[in-house]
Parts: structure tokens; sequence; C-alpha cells
């Protein structure tokens, strides 16, 4: 098979290259240029240490219309979304797809540690055998046709054998450090990249109980996460928990320990894998609601473009903006975005 691997430089998409080419496959390396931060050089070098041709790919103006765009402006309205499960269809695998399809190859290919399957008509994601490694939960997204040409030939294998393996055949993205998420803004400054972006300061606020009351006040609402306990830079004399955000309102409410769990939530911009996409009524799914939460069982209800998932036991810090991905025995069902959430009672 000709093959098109989306190559980045480090570990992982350095041993795919391996595998496929010792496989025979004729191989050649794309990097997707996202933004001025992407590292090309190392990806040339990777490639030319596999002994396969080495082409770059420039995806800046998507990156900009489908991730940053989307990103400033979802914190923006108080959400915290994922830039990796935007990138992944609208510019990642978007680039490579469109490529592979223009020049004739027959599948595309990353490091990423999940695999492909087919059933009843169907392509889905079934999470890596390595279940610290999983990458599905930020695969969810991915069209039909882009899972009918990907191959991850990383799914059977563990992080710390592929390491000792490259080490072995001297390649020195063996010693590359994990990639980060927000790869687009290394300093991890968010807010300061925001506000540059949109040429304004977000202000200060109250903080409030779900009463109303004022309890002191915040330092701007991106600066704030549901979940999050540390850093709210105020003393309560006990651990309080950011419970949800108002951006009309500019407050952020607060809760003490046990008041951030909740018992539903709805979820929209549903993408369907396994799962038909003409689903509708109630079903039963393992939910994951961050990249590195463990799936929990759960009902959900199908409604056109609607989800709304009850929980069999209370969850903590369910955050509007994040990604919901559901599976059952391992294959991905369905993903969707984080609308809304109901506190436990």
């Amino acid at each position: 098979m000709k093959i098109l691997l989306g190559m980045s430089g480090g570990l992982d998409s350095t041993y795919a290259a391996h595998l496929l080419k010792e496989e025979g496959h004729e191989v050649v390396a794309a990097s997707v240029i996202m933004h001025e931060h992407t590292d090309t050089a190392s990806a040339e070098e990777a490639a030319s240490a596999v002994g396969i041709p080495h082409i770059i790919l420039d995806a800046r103006k998507d990156f900009e219309s489908a991730v940053i765009s989307r990103f400033i402006a979802e914190y923006s309205r108080g959400r915290t979304p994922n830039p990796c499960v935007e990138c992944n269809p609208h510019v990642k695998f978007g680039a490579l797809c469109r490529y592979a399809e223009e020049r004739g190859f027959d599948a595309v290919s990353t490091g990423h540690y999940a695999s492909v399957l087919t059933e009843g008509g169907r392509y889905f994601i079934r999470c890596a055998e390595d279940g610290k490694k999983d990458q599905s939960y930020v695969l969810w997204r991915l069209s039909q046709r882009q899972l009918s040409m990907l191959r991850l030939p990383l799914s059977g294998m563990k992080k710390e054998d592929i390491r000792e393996k490259a080490k072995a055949l001297g390649y020195r993205a063996a010693e590359a450090p994990e990639s980060q998420e927000n790869c687009f803004i290394p300093d991890h400054d968010y807010v300061g990249y925001i506000e540059r972006a949109l040429g304004k300061h977000f202000p200060e606020g109250n903080f409030i109980d779900r009463d109303g009351r004022i309890l002191g006040r915040h330092k701007g609402l991106i600066r704030y996460t549901v979940g999050q306990r540390k850093g709210l830079g105020i003393s309560f004399g006990e651990p309080m928990f950011v419970a949800s955000l108002d951006p009309d309102a500019n407050t952020v409410t607060l809760v003490p320990a046990g008041g951030e769990f909740c018992s539903e939530m709805s979820v929209r911009e549903l993408n369907f894998q396994k799962l038909p996409p003409e689903t509708q009524g109630i079903l039963t799914a393992d939910v994951r609601v961050r990249y590195s939460a463990r799936p929990v069982p759960c009902e959900v209800t199908l409604s056109h473009d609607c989800a709304i998932v009850r929980f069999r036991e209370p969850l903590r810090a369910v955050t509007p903006g994040q990604s919901a991905v559901f599976y059952r025995n391992s294959d991905l069902l369905f993903g969707g975005i984080i609308d809304a959430a109901v506190p436990a009672r």
C-alpha cells in the first residue's frame, strides 16, 4: 500500500513509520504546519532516519478558523474547549486525507494509540490495548471518510516497549519529550494569549454561591474552569470549587467540597462512529468527560442532535466545552460537546 503518514518527529509517529515500512508499504511522511510553532525540522530528521520521503502541508488557515477561533470564543463564553478534538478532524486529518485522495495514496496513518475497525457498514475507533496511552478520546470527531482511510499501527503496543525498540534502532526520536496539548501556546499562558488576540482585558467580577450571595472577587472569567480548586486567589476557610461560570453576569459560582458533583448533562454537536446516526431513544454506555478520566456507566437519551446523559453515580467537574465520548466494550459509539450539567442533589 501507498501510505501518507502524519509525521511530527516524535517517538510515536517515527516508530509508526518504521513499522509500516517494515511491513513493505510505500510510506511518505507529511508534516502538517498548523501555526508558527510547528516543528518541521524534527519530522524531516525522523523521516530521513527511517528512510522515507518527507513533505510539508500548510494548514495554517484551517487551524486559525477551526481551532484558534473556537478556542478563543469558547473561553470567552466561560467554557473549556479541547483544541486537539477540533484540530484532528478539521486540520490534521483533514489535510492528510485531502492530500492522500488527490495524490493516489491508499491510506493515511498516524502514531495515535487506538485502532480502526469496521462493522455493519460503520467505521469506528476502538481503544488501545494500553489503557494508559489510549487516545481514542481525541478521535471521536473523525468522519466516516477519514476513518475509512486511517491505519493506526501502534494500537497493540506499549509506549515503553516502543521507546526501547526505537533506542535499539538508533532513532533520536526515542529521546523526544511528550507532546503538549496546547501546542500553539508554548508558554501555556492562554489567558494572555486570548486577551492579546481580542485586544481586551477580561474584567474582575464576583465569586458567588448558588444562592447568589457574594463571596469575593475573581480576576477575570477566563482564569477559571469548572472543578478548579487551586488558584482562586482568595481563602475561604474551607476548600471551594468552581461549579459554573456566567459570562453575561461575569460571575463565578463556587461550592464547598461535594457540590462540584453532577448527576446529569446535556451533550450537543454529536458525531457518530459505531452507532448509526439515526439512533434514537434510550441506551446504556460508558462515558468519558475528560481525556484523563475513566469511563463511567450512564444512561443516554438520544433525540435529534442532543444527548441527555444521566450518570449511574454523581460525577465530578463535568465541564461545558469539553468532550463527552461514549463507549461500549472499548468501541467508540459516538461523541459530542458538553453543553450543560445538572448539579447532584
